[in-house]
């Protein structure tokens, strides 16, 4: 781990500093692109990793950010409720253009377009969590209380729940 240097990285330091936001943005010499390889080289688990989950939405075309707990599947009915459209799935390209970042690495400010944001309220559980930095590498370390407070956004429930299992007569 070291403090950020990719150009990326230290544009999100910028915005966290002008935000007020005390928090070094470190980098990593191994991918942090999943919430599992992300948890792996910070030390934490992979529920404390803030992941950003992008959609497209059908009808306005917006990039649509779920800043979700890295344990949890995102429900995409619950979240479209959520924003009031359905969702479209995002490619890489799509991702790359609307926010800013590729996928592996989108961090929750500092998008290129417009985006909704919506946040797991399962992150609220932690005193801290860790969320990408605008890069494949890099991580920022906050509150769930600043992190509402960065973004805007407010709190839902986007976690898909385990379906039931039906016990065979």
């Amino acid at each position: 781990m070291k403090p950020a240097q990719h150009p990326t990285a230290l544009r999100t330091v910028q915005l966290l500093r002008d935000a007020g936001i005390d928090t070094a943005v470190v980098e990593f010499e191994q991918p942090t692109r999943t919430s599992a390889e992300a948890a792996a080289a910070i030390g934490c688990t992979v529920a404390e990793i803030a992941k950003s989950v992008v959609f497209r939405g059908r009808e306005s075309g917006i990039a649509i950010v779920v800043v979700a707990s890295g344990e949890n599947r995102v429900d995409e009915s619950r979240v479209a409720a959520s924003v009031g459209e359905p969702l479209a799935r995002a490619d890489a390209d799509f991702v790359r253009s609307a926010t800013g970042y590729a996928i592996g690495g989108v961090a929750p400010i500092g998008h290129s377009g417009p985006v909704k944001l919506v946040l797991d309220e399962d992150l609220r559980r932690f005193e801290t969590i860790w969320a990408a930095a605008g890069t494949p590498f890099s991580v920022f370390r906050l509150t769930p209380a600043q992190l509402r407070e960065l973004t805007g956004a407010e709190w839902a429930t986007v976690k898909q729940e385990p379906r039931a299992r039906h016990a065979r007569s």
